[in-house]
């Protein structure tokens, strides 16, 4: 939305807000489900059982597909295919290992390359993230494939726990959906076509944590899905309350990793189970949590490699997660890195499910900043969803009163940029001072990881916030 339009919405009574939630909420329901979406969930269901041996025609079916597609239609693919031809380079297309890995970088530069030649954009689903390592990426999904993607939600993100897209949920995320100044709630919206309250992640504090319970129960919501730092901080908001959690069937967790004490604070808490999901944008990787609290991959999404460098690794080991997409003809990606790191199992029949599933997934554990009043900050990726000229940027919180972007510049990038990117800091945190390191190159972990948030606040200052009634 541009600024007039913010502006109004954010003057808006919540009723209003909310119909303006519900008008997006039937967008979304239109390109997300069909008369189709039944038969698609029985079907995925219906594969939770299959064996390695039916499992295995089925991806390799489709991998020589996309493969193919790709070199004939896809301009990157098919550009580089005709270069190495020029060459005498006379590898097979339809050999997986003959393809290049490929990086974020080439699909940030020029994403409309991935794009097929027979699709048109404008009748595409477009998606816009900065993933996990600040970095945007645009990607663009054909309505065929929103349609497989979220019927397999359906059947592995919600009819496993017990609940379908018609029960009413909360959710707790990172969208604005109110103005960060606001400080009586209601801090959520409604959107009635789709059964969610969404509720906002920055406003929650220990002064406002009743007020959220009660408008999860109020809604009659089900289940929550939510980032796993904010449910953990609401979590230990209720314990030390006392307050009594609204009767939920499941916690839903995405975007972050759940740590065996977050689990067991946000069970205690809630007295129901959590679930742990893995996926991203690109929707090449997915995984979810069995109630047996196994993380199955879903092998309709991707061809899944782990490597370190360019090499395979055994079976169980950890490495960098390489993968080929399997839904997305319109833009296929192939061998595509991550950025996480995973280690892969085959099924294991006391999973209740014969799925192959995924190790501990990593590279997601980015650091939650807090703020003076006590709130604490999960995510703050969709500050850089802008289309704005930086290649990779990295947030670090100096003092409760002090955060640093380091970036690496694009060509165009400009002093309104910092300003823009203070703004929405601002926006999501109050009042502090931002300031700003242009990098040549931003450091990376010892395993290679960009870590796209920091927190270097004291232990004194941890306390002090730790202490707040």
């Amino acid at each position: 939305m541009n600024k007039r339009i913010v502006h109004l919405y954010n003057r808006m009574p919540s009723g209003v807000q909310d119909v303006f939630a519900s008008a997006r909420g039937l967008q979304l329901r239109r390109w997300r489900y069909g008369p189709e979406t039944d038969a698609l969930v029985e079907a995925a269901l219906e594969r939770d059982s299959w064996s390695p041996a039916q499992w295995k025609p089925y991806q390799e079916a489709r991998l020589a597909y996309i493969l193919e597609r790709a070199a004939k239609h896809v301009p990157y693919y098919r550009d580089h295919w005709a270069a190495r031809r020029r060459g005498g380079d006379q590898a097979a297309v339809d050999v997986l290992a003959n393809w290049p890995i490929l990086e974020k970088a080439p699909l940030r530069a020029n994403p409309q390359a991935f794009i097929a030649a027979d699709c048109d954009p404008r009748t595409l689903y477009h998606i816009h993230t900065s993933g996990t390592t600040g970095t945007p990426v645009n990607v663009w999904w054909s309505r065929g494939m929103v349609r497989e993607h979220y019927a397999l939600h359906e059947a592995r993100a919600r009819r496993w726990y017990g609940v379908d897209r018609h029960t009413p949920f909360a959710m707790l995320g990172g969208q604005l959906v109110v103005p960060v100044e606001k400080r009586t709630p209601p801090f959520w919206v409604r959107n009635h076509v789709m059964h969610q309250l969404y509720m906002s992640s920055y406003h929650l504090n220990r002064d406002h944590a009743p007020a959220y319970i009660a408008a999860i129960r109020a809604h009659g919501a089900q289940y929550i899905l939510a980032y796993t730092s904010s449910l953990y901080t609401l979590a230990g908001y209720l314990l030390h309350m006392g307050i009594e959690p609204p009767p939920l069937k499941a916690i839903i967790t995405n975007a972050e990793p759940v740590y065996d004490h977050q689990r067991d604070t946000i069970e205690r808490a809630f007295r129901c189970p959590v679930y742990e999901t893995y996926g991203q944008a690109e929707s090449v990787a997915f995984g979810s949590e069995s109630p047996a609290r196994y993380l199955h991959q879903w092998p309709e999404v991707g061809w899944i490699e782990i490597v370190e460098g360019d090499h395979p690794v055994p079976m169980g080991e950890t490495g960098e997660i390489v993968t080929t997409g399997l839904l997305n003809e319109a833009m296929p990606l192939i061998r595509y890195r991550l950025g996480d790191r995973a280690s892969l199992r085959p099924a294991d029949p006391a999973s209740g499910r014969l799925l192959p599933l995924w190790g501990r997934i990593e590279g997601r554990n980015d650091d939650v900043l807090v703020t003076r009043d006590g709130r604490r900050i999960g995510r703050l990726d969709p500050i850089f969803k802008a289309d704005l000229p930086i290649k990779e940027a990295q947030i670090v919180q100096k003092a409760l009163d002090h955060v640093l972007i380091r970036y690496v510049p694009d060509a165009g990038f400009a002093p309104e940029h910092e300003r823009y990117i203070a703004a929405q800091l601002h926006m999501r945190m109050g009042e502090l001072r931002v300031s700003f390191e242009a990098c040549a190159a931003l450091p990376r972990t010892q395993n290679g990881k960009l870590r796209a948030v920091i927190s270097e606040l004291s232990p004194e200052a941890r306390q002090q916030i730790e202490q707040q009634p």
